[in-house]
């Protein structure tokens, strides 16, 4: 899988977590059974960055921990021969995990991993609207 990890932040913050989340998202498309070349992009921002997607693509005017955008949510999308099926974008709020590792009492890189985790499986049409389906979810996360 072809895991494309992009920084907005200042300086080479994301670097300790970049090999983390491939591992976690390779893991989790194994465990899937997931066939074929594909492809996730995952983006670190600021707690600013994320608010304004959030309010944006969600109509919630907060920042949040982490958001995904499924590059094809009909079905629709057909991958051009030779080329890796695109699931989608996940945004990290780097922030937001520093604050919930914190509040956790776990690290900072098993936030980010469990996060990344989290946007992959909304990727792979998860959920958690209630709670069989938070119940669901969880289990797939750890």
């Amino acid at each position: 899988m072809d895991v494309l990890i992009n920084s907005e932040l200042d300086g080479d913050v994301v670097h300790p977590y970049e090999n983390l989340v491939r591992q976690g998202l390779e893991c989790a498309a194994q465990l899937h059974d997931l066939q074929g070349t594909l492809e996730v992009s995952v983006s670190f921002v600021d707690d600013g960055t994320i608010q304004i997607l959030n309010r944006e693509y969600r109509s919630m005017d907060a920042p949040t921990d982490v958001l995904s955008f499924p590059q094809d949510d009909d079905g629709g999308f057909v991958a051009l021969e030779g080329m890796p099926a695109v699931l989608g974008d996940i945004v990290i709020s780097l922030e937001r995990a520093q604050s919930q590792a914190a509040e956790f009492g776990h690290s900072v890189e098993r936030e980010v991993v469990y996060l990344a985790v989290h946007g992959f499986l909304h990727l792979l049409g998860y959920d958690h609207h209630d709670p069989e389906e938070q119940r669901i979810m969880r289990e797939q996360e750890e």
